[in-house]
């Protein structure tokens, strides 16, 4: 793709993974329909992603015995599909590109979004996406790791302390082209490789995401006591200008 490529010569999508059972949550319902300030956490993060005005559709996957979608009327708008997950997050999503490759071009952007970040900005979207737009592979939002790192054995017990310089905390969205996250993710599967994210997918294929540094209240909910802390930045964020 050359460099002179403009934001506006390709279309966006996005896939939203939404199959977890979200057990170390210890409810009984999926996290994704929990609330936060009166709605359900599902609903905050497609808002966000709705409002985004670059992308197209919406890929949402869902557990093949979820009982609770209908109940989300947002779920029923026109830019939205849905679509069955599998067993593991990689093959949920690759459910997800599957849908957009019968309707996409596979240089087209496709952005991997956790359902359970909520908190997602706009103006971390617009920065993703001024960043990588004319690159060949993409990237991912992430932030710089701040805290000490200590290795420990099975035991517990420290081993010892990890360098922080040049480690992130990645996060999502994870920006990539359709056609070469579908054949990552599908190359991946299929070898049996290990794959945390889209962006581990892409190395395993042998090209290097790019990182893009994003905010830190972009937290996935992924225990109790997240809740309140989503809640907390949702608040924060509606009073803030460059959130609009």
């Amino acid at each position: 793709m050359s460099s002179t490529e403009t934001v506006n010569s390709v279309r966006y999508w996005a896939v939203v993974p939404a199959a977890g059972t979200g057990r170390r949550m210890n409810m009984d319902i999926p996290k994704q329909y929990l609330e936060i300030n009166g709605k359900p956490l599902m609903v905050h993060t497609l808002e966000r992603l709705l409002d985004y005005p670059r992308l197209e559709k919406i890929v949402v996957v869902l557990d093949q015995g979820d009982e609770f979608y209908p109940a989300i009327k947002l779920l029923r708008d026109r830019r939205i599909r849905l679509t069955k997950g599998g067993s593991q997050r990689s093959q949920s999503v690759l459910n997800g590109l599957r849908v957009l490759m019968d309707m996409a071009d596979i240089n087209d952007w496709v952005l991997i979004h956790d359902v359970a970040r909520p908190c997602i900005r706009r103006a971390d979207l617009d920065w993703l996406v001024e960043q990588l737009h004319d690159h060949s592979v993409g990237g991912l939002l992430a932030t710089p790791v701040t805290d000490t790192i200590k290795r420990t054995g099975v035991d517990g017990t420290v081993l010892k302390t990890v360098a922080r310089q040049g480690l992130w905390h990645a996060l999502t969205p994870q920006m990539f082209r359709l056609g070469v996250l579908h054949d990552a993710l599908t190359a991946a599967i299929v070898n049996e490789l290990p794959v945390t994210d889209e962006a581990s997918a892409i190395e395993h294929s042998g090209l290097h995401p790019v990182l893009v540094e994003g905010h830190a209240d972009n937290i996935k909910v992924t225990r109790g006591t997240d809740l309140a802390l989503a809640s907390l930045y949702i608040e924060q964020q509606s009073r803030l200008i460059e959130f609009f």
